[in-house]
């Protein structure tokens, strides 16, 4: 298994790869560059960052006007803050007029840890899967996050947002993987279930499957990082096993389990569906893997429920 990584840092290295391809990428920070690695950014190309202060509001608006004018602005805070503080001027100045804003929702999900309720963002992807014209995507690993924020500039147009953590992972993507949006990759085959995952889950539901593997059952493990749009012919395949299960840093609800939900039930079939991640609740102060093993959003605890579901424990 490779090294593991902070998406968050790998983002920060790309994101100056992606300055240097391109002058008209403009970064904007809520005094928090250090953290969100946009320091390198502002080191290289001091001309072309602004750090806006405790500002989130007024730096989305800042962003709308440079898109506007022909900049391709990426906007970078805490995923809580982004999306909490900013959702009206996201939905009517970013949104309504489909501007190339790159959100960059950094210290996403659970794995916060120690900051507490008030900065772990467990709704912010039900939130942005709403907006008309937003794309969301989640990566699972340091590779596929270079992949994402280069296509963010260079492929993409309209608002993206682009959910990154703080909580190191594995590398479970070949070096050479390219990123299609839309698309999701499929990283292991099994016919008992489908484990469908996103972000920091990715890793975990693979553990989870080796895990399961040992009782005799054989699981699929799919990487649903683009979650708008997402990839509704991985999840009708998915539905070949009788059970399928979402796992995700995030509320059940309106996050990859309420999505996964909606294509079921529009499909039809006779697959189950599991949903794993918060359940319709706040999060807490404590160390990310503390808090990874209360919600059961470790690979003994995904295999665990998995178990569970199949009448197994």
């Amino acid at each position: 298994m490779s090294e593991k990584r902070e998406t968050r840092h790998v983002y920060g290295e790309a994101l100056l790869e992606a300055g240097r391809l391109n002058d008209r990428i403009a970064v904007l920070d809520a005094d928090l560059y250090r953290s969100t690695r946009t320091v390198l950014f502002r080191d290289a190309f001091p001309e072309r960052f602004v750090d806006m202060g405790i500002s989130e509001m007024d730096m989305a608006s800042t962003a709308a006007g440079l898109a506007a004018s022909g900049m391709i602005p990426y906007v970078n805070t805490f995923a809580m803050f982004i999306t909490a503080h900013c959702y009206d001027q996201i939905r009517i100045q970013i949104c309504y007029p489909s501007l190339h804003v790159i959100l960059a929702a950094s210290s996403a999900g659970l794995t916060q840890g120690p900051d507490g309720a008030s900065h772990q963002s467990l709704e912010d992807i039900a939130l942005m899967r709403a907006l008309p014209h937003m794309r969301v995507l989640v990566p699972a690993d340091g590779v596929e996050t270079r992949a994402m924020t280069l296509a963010a500039a260079q492929e993409l147009d309209g608002p993206v947002y682009l959910r990154l953590g703080r909580y190191p992972v594995p590398d479970v993507l070949p070096a050479d993987y390219v990123f299609e949006l839309g698309r999701a990759p499929w990283l292991r085959e099994g016919d008992d279930v489908a484990i469908i995952a996103c972000g920091h889950m990715v890793s975990a539901a693979l553990d989870a499957a080796e895990l399961l593997a040992e009782q005799g059952v054989d699981a699929s493990v799919v990487n649903m990082s683009s979650l708008k749009p997402l990839d509704t012919g991985a999840v009708e395949r998915a539905m070949a096993a009788p059970l399928v299960v979402t796992v995700e840093e995030h509320s059940i609800i309106g996050g990859l389990g309420g999505a996964v939900a909606e294509v079921m039930a529009e499909t039809g079939g006779s697959s189950r569906l599991l949903r794993l991640g918060t359940r319709d609740v706040f999060g807490e102060s404590a160390t990310a893997d503390e808090l990874l093993d209360k919600h059961g959003l470790t690979p003994t605890g995904i295999a665990a429920s998995i178990s569970r579901a199949m009448g197994r424990l």
